[in-house]
């Protein structure tokens, strides 16, 4: 998975390109660690995310618990049919900010 990291005043944009599996789920909670003190808003564009394992749903969770606890916020764009699927079955749907 690449990751690419941009910033718009409060907002942190992490553009996802490939799968968000057990292999790149750490790298991404590593970047979001480092973005968070930052950024108000952690945006995630998932454009190029067409898989999600159980591994990256817990990477998510992550993000978005330590997100709100400190009054900030996550939320996923562009997010595909099969991946948000994926969100449903699971619940993620509810707990996750899907845009």
């Amino acid at each position: 998975m690449d990751i690419e990291k941009t910033q718009n005043g409060d907002i942190a944009v992490l553009t996802l390109t490939g799968r968000l599996d057990t292999v790149t789920s750490p790298n991404l909670q590593k970047t979001l660690v480092e973005i968070m003190p930052g950024a108000q808003v952690i945006e995630l564009d998932f454009t190029g995310v067409d898989y999600v394992s159980s591994a990256g749903l817990r990477v998510l969770l992550f993000g978005q618990k330590n997100t709100q606890a400190t009054g900030k916020a996550m939320r996923l764009k562009n997010v595909s049919s099969d991946v948000r699927e994926v969100l449903k079955v699971t619940g993620f749907d509810g707990m996750l900010t899907i845009e």
